[in-house]
């Protein structure tokens, strides 16, 4: 296979009527988000500096309308006499928020029940801060990283999501992070500071924390990112370099690393010697090595004129598996590159050097585009 026809299934493109739908959906999430985000940063100002936001200031309008409504009837007050009135008015207010109240009492008893501290049965909420927040159920379990948030309703109304012990089939119950959430039996949580970070990784690096035997870490690499705790999404042994991707999302490196998602990952390979065409065919056909049975997804000559450098797809996220794969067949890897791993390549990033994920790019992996997993179909 010539580098240019390599070039293609490790860039594939995606063109006619799924690459417009595709813009379409990106175009309305990012609008979404941004709305979103806009509004929580005007909430915040508020409560921060006291500014007024469109919002309170409306408010304001509807009141100063009822003002000038009620005025006349107002004028004959005296002072003790509004006092009166402003009690009354309070009891009258008082009464509608029980009506309220009492429609969503079983959710307030609820998470009562569910052992939620820091409020009391009708008292209200004070400015609070943002793990505190009530939002949407399935608001909820979308940012805590499990799916999309539609993805999330179906959830909810599936019966599949708990709140505080308790079955909810609402996406709109409101709940925050004090309360216990759980997904198909498993406890989610907010995810509070998200980190997502490229490493293009060198030679010479581990990929575990701390070694007993001194040798230098990834983690070297990274200590100026960020101050949260992040770890490595699967690994890379000593002498591989290329993509590495660091994140602090538990959920998302679950998906990449469980084998059924069958994420894919393109290597380049440097052998001793140039691979010949029945050794390749034997790669894309599936040899059984001490482990079990393996099979590429793709397999080319990356240079034209030098048939000892490979191009590999592989969904396997066996240990060295791409290494055991060649010297099975009884060649030596001088050097093995991670070149992409599900939607990232090392494009623009140096050999030890990183760079922070685009939104684009943590959303294209947190909802699994089918771009960068593998298709069954062709099986």
């Amino acid at each position: 296979m010539s580098k240019g026809a390599f070039d293609k299934f490790i860039n594939p493109k995606i063109t006619g009527a799924k690459k417009k739908e595709a813009i379409k959906q990106e175009k309305k999430k990012a609008k979404t988000e941004a709305r979103a985000k806009a509004g929580e940063e005007r909430k915040r100002n508020e409560a921060k500096y006291g500014l007024v936001t469109r919002e309170s200031k409306e408010k304001g309008t509807r009141d100063k309308e009822q003002g000038s409504k009620y005025g006349k009837r107002d004028a004959g007050f005296t002072g003790a006499d509004k006092d009166k009135k402003a009690s009354g008015s309070m009891r009258q207010r008082g009464g509608i928020k029980e009506t309220a109240q009492s429609q969503y009492g079983k959710q307030e008893r609820s998470r009562a029940e569910g052992g939620t501290k820091g409020r009391s049965k009708g008292s209200q909420t004070p400015a609070a801060p943002a793990n505190s927040e009530l939002m949407p159920l399935n608001k909820f379990v979308a940012h805590a990283g499990v799916c999309a948030r539609r993805e999330a309703a179906n959830l909810v109304k599936e019966g599949h999501v708990k709140v505080n012990g308790d079955i909810v089939y609402e996406p709109g119950y409101k709940v925050s992070a004090k309360d216990k959430v759980e997904v198909k039996g498993k406890s989610v949580f907010l995810q509070k500071n998200p980190v997502y970070i490229l490493l293009n990784k060198p030679k010479d690096y581990i990929t575990t924390a701390k070694d007993p035997e001194g040798r230098k870490t990834v983690f070297e690499l990274v200590a100026n990112a960020t101050k949260e705790r992040i770890y490595p999404v699967g690994r890379l042994d000593r002498n591989t370099t290329g993509v590495l991707l660091m994140t602090n999302d538990g959920e998302l490196a679950q998906k990449l690393t469980h084998p059924s998602f069958e994420i894919r990952k393109i290597y380049e390979v440097r052998l001793d010697k140039p691979l010949i065409k029945k050794d390749a065919e034997a790669i894309l056909n599936g040899i059984t090595l001490e482990d079990g049975f393996i099979k590429a997804d793709a397999v080319g000559y990356a240079d034209a004129k030098d048939k000892s450098v490979i191009g590999i797809e592989i969904h396997s996220g066996r240990n060295r598996i791409v290494r055991r794969v060649f010297e099975f067949l009884g060649y030596d890897v001088k050097n093995l590159d991670r070149v992409m791993f599900a939607n990232l390549t090392k494009k623009n990033v140096d050999r030890g050097k990183w760079r922070m994920l685009t939104e684009k790019e943590v959303r294209l992996l947190k909802y699994m585009n089918q771009s960068f997993v593998r298709s069954k179909k062709s099986e």
